[in-house]
């Protein structure tokens, strides 16, 4: 099996179409050696995708991803080594899992006002018990007519500015590297594509980030290029990931499991310092 990995990853847990021992089976079909699961606001999906991980020979990272308010707004953070059960990473879980709710209300009714008669309940159960998203919204619409795809629909309803976008409620960049620090995990700024210029990640690291996502669908040759290197420069770990969510086909922004392969070296250096911290 050849040294390499996939550090971002979204599975039922949260948004993802497949479960998460599904997920670890996609990476050993792509030949990884390790997968990081890192759903939306939770680690529920970590134990189910470990146990399936040491059935198979597959390395797999306990993960999760945040939305925090950043520089130019919503920016997310990727947290590497997310310990289970840790009392204060559940509370906050249950915090952002409540924010969603409550974001997924405010979604629904706006869009019962366009004149569309979709039901809480039906985003719930789309979303199986894991953290509501626009995703769980957009297969309602379509079964409404609003568009062929979710896609589609998302589109023409949810996206940022349109009838039925709500905006979240968001916590700093700064108590969220705290956070991830203080229950020795370790974070990374996820796909910040021309945004992340070196003053800014210097800006980033000096309120807490550990890390920045190099290898993203989103990002061009010259985009990773360039982020590779000042990550160097700074003394930032790299990561990388497909940020797949389970889709038959690759896109802009998501790839298939095992689409972007992330060197080994990149996944024992966030190992090593997640290991100091909880030492």
């Amino acid at each position: 099996m050849s040294q390499v990995a996939d550090l971002h990853a979204h599975s039922t847990a949260s948004d993802g179409i497949n479960p998460p021992a599904e997920v670890v089976r996609l990476a050993a079909g792509a030949g990884l050696a390790a997968i990081a699961l890192t759903d939306h606001d939770t680690v529920n999906g970590v134990a189910e995708a470990r146990a399936e991980g040491e059935a198979l020979g597959i390395r797999v990272i306990s993960g999760c991803e945040f939305s925090v308010l950043g520089d130019w707004g919503e920016m997310h953070l990727l947290a590497y080594g997310m310990p289970e059960g840790h009392a204060e990473l559940e509370a906050t879980f249950r915090r952002m899992r409540t924010n969603r709710d409550d974001r997924g209300r405010a979604m629904v009714a706006a869009i019962v006002k366009c004149g569309i008669p979709i039901d809480y309940a039906e985003v719930e159960g789309a979303a199986a018990g894991g953290p509501i998203g626009r995703p769980h919204v957009a297969p309602g619409l379509v079964k409404r007519g609003v568009g062929p795809t979710p896609a589609e629909a998302f589109a023409r309803l949810l996206g940022r500015g349109k009838p039925g976008y709500v905006g979240k409620v968001l916590p700093t960049l700064e108590e969220f590297t705290d956070l991830i620090r203080r229950v020795g995990g370790v974070s990374s700024l996820a796909h910040p594509r021309d945004r992340a210029t070196r003053a800014t990640l210097q800006s980033f690291q000096a309120r807490g980030l550990d890390g920045v996502e190099v290898r993203h669908p989103s990002h061009s040759p010259s985009v990773r290029t360039e982020l590779e290197q000042v990550a160097r420069g700074l003394g930032l770990l790299m990561t990388g990931g497909s940020d797949s969510h389970g889709e038959v086909s690759p896109s802009a922004t998501h790839n298939l499991v095992g689409g972007e392969r992330i060197p080994i070296e990149w996944v024992d250096a966030i190992e090593t310092l997640a290991a100091s911290r909880r030492s």
